[in-house]
């Protein structure tokens, strides 16, 4: 899964649609675009360069995987490739290209591409970028039109890991193989192309005319217009500056929509399997948390029901396990280890281990609702004294993440959204060796436990090994399960398909399903 902008209170992770035949040509220029606000932040255009839901939600519009899901689907299918299969030992997998696909340039989109493509993507490994997805990848052929990956043990799993925009593919011509693009015209063979760029304000969208794959409905063209918080969301939406509000609007906000009767608004809700974890940095012994003792402490202080109610207006959920309500293998770990809010166990836990109260550490989060969030975990976390929080606020959503890289903060908030509908999307990227938390924590039975779990392609044999590893990360505490969300989209009346974008188990955003 990947790492969701946190100055928002309720969002969606959305997933494409089906069928394979070429768009139709573009549109005129007298078509209106759509107006879609969200405070899902890029971090990159570069799909060597995201690994967080802002940027997979563009890169599943201008990019094209070799494989997709349907609506709801558990596994993948075809889009640029025409087929795919494993061999008996789930360590190679093979990939036949479709026929005549192009990028916008009017480059082919070739086996070499595909190769290209995560080559780079291993070879920067750039620290906000999805190569902790790729971690079991060894090496990847091209021969003709066929691509074969060679994986360093089995996993079932690789199919819908290459699904994910993490596996867009790029045109070697104009991607470096060492370096990211910087520049923002970006080629893609997806069924949409960038025809204007502001960083951090606005990508503007228009149909490709030279699509073929997966989908089969031609879109319209789209403007998305990024905001810092949900309130700045909200402000637009107000102002009627936007027609389609996507992971923006505070929960108040939406719990009003929620309880109320408005024809002027269109709302759509769906359960998610979106998660806010609280990541804890375990690196001993300089950190205050690097002592498990005070980290077990801290989780016993943490009142969900408060966050979910106080904060969140009832759009959130309390978590107790690394795995959510909704996905195979979902545990309650913390529930059956620890207290909720209990300053009387872990005052216990503090001084068994011989630790000076208060410990003092620092918090990390972003801006808007993400704030509140803090404050109250500050006021949860500093009853009666046992710790002394400090916390700090960045709201630039790239600087946020290259804080948490550098070890800036103790302890910082993460939302995050799922790959692909597997519990694998929120175990390896996230407690596996090399994951993307950056807070020091590794595990060896945990990595010999996802080893297993990747070698069943009947995924409900895995459901131990999943349990196993849950039991392991309540015991160590790495993070804190916060709670998980409902996923709300809301359209002005005159917008049709709103509810396609209502969050489903892929991080893809099927922008050509809205209509007017």
């Amino acid at each position: 899964m990947k790492r969701r902008s946190l100055g928002i209170a309720a969002g969606a992770c959305v997933l494409l649609a089906a069928c394979g035949y070429p768009l139709l040509p573009l549109t005129t220029a007298a078509e209106e675009p759509l107006v879609v606000g969200t405070a899902n932040n890029l971090t990159h255009l570069d799909p060597a360069g995201g690994y967080d839901s802002g940027s997979w939600a563009l890169y599943s519009n201008i990019y094209q995987s070799l494989l997709t899901f349907d609506p709801g689907a558990s596994m993948p299918r075809p889009d640029a490739a025409e087929s795919c299969k494993f061999d008996k030992t789930l360590t190679v997998y093979r990939c036949k290209m479709r026929d005549g696909l192009t990028f916008s340039n009017g480059h082919p989109v070739t086996a070499a591409a595909v190769k290209h493509s995560f080559d780079r993507i291993l070879e920067i490994r750039d620290p906000l970028g999805p190569s902790p997805l790729f971690t079991n990848l060894h090496s990847v052929e091209a021969n003709g039109s066929t691509v074969t990956f060679h994986l360093a043990t089995p996993d079932a799993t690789w199919p819908s890991k290459i699904a994910t925009p993490a596996g867009s593919i790029v045109d070697p011509a104009e991607f470096p193989s060492s370096r990211l693009r910087t520049q923002w015209n970006v080629p893609g063979s997806g069924p949409y192309t960038i025809s204007s760029y502001t960083k951090d304000a606005r990508v503007d969208l228009t149909p490709s005319a030279t699509y073929k794959g997966a989908v089969h409905r031609k879109g319209h063209p789209v403007e998305i217009h990024y905001y810092k918080t949900a309130q700045d969301v909200e402000r637009a939406w107000e102002a009627k500056e936007i027609e389609v509000a996507y992971a923006g609007l505070t929960a108040a906000a939406l719990a009003a929509l929620e309880d109320g009767d408005d024809p002027n608004v269109r709302l759509s809700i769906g359960e998610s399997t979106v998660t806010r974890y609280l990541v804890l940095n375990t690196y001993p012994p300089r950190r205050p948390l690097g002592s498990v003792a005070v980290r077990r402490a801290l989780a016993a202080l943490v009142d969900r029901g408060r966050l979910a109610e106080k904060v969140f207006k009832g759009t959130t959920s309390p978590l107790y396990s690394l795995v959510p309500r909704g996905v195979t293998g979902h545990g309650t770990d913390f529930y059956d280890l620890y207290p909720e809010s209990d300053p009387e166990w872990a005052t216990r836990s503090l001084r068994a281990a011989g630790i000076s109260t208060p410990v003092r550490i620092v918090l990390g989060h972003q801006a808007g609702n993400a704030a509140v969030e803090a404050r109250e975990l500050k006021t949860q976390l500093e009853r009666e004294g046992l710790f002394r929080v400090e916390l700090i606020e960045e709201a630039d959503w790239v600087t946020y993440q290259e804080r948490q890289k550098k070890g800036e903060f103790d302890a910082y908030v993460l939302q995050w959204g799922p790959d692909f509908p597997d519990p694998d999307t929120f175990v390896q990227p996230l407690v596996g060796s090399g994951n993307t938390l950056h807070n020091g924590y590794a595990s060896a039975e945990i990595d010999s436990s996802i080893k297993e779990t990747q070698r069943f392609v009947e995924r409900s044999r895995s459901v131990p090994w999943f349990q196993s590893i849950q039991r392991v990360v309540a015991e160590e505490v790495p993070l804190v399960p916060l709670w998980q969300k409902k996923s709300y989209v809301v359209t002005r009346p005159t917008i049709a398909g709103g509810h396609h974008l209502v969050a489903d188990n892929n991080g893809i955003w099927r922008l050509w399903e809205l209509d007017r």
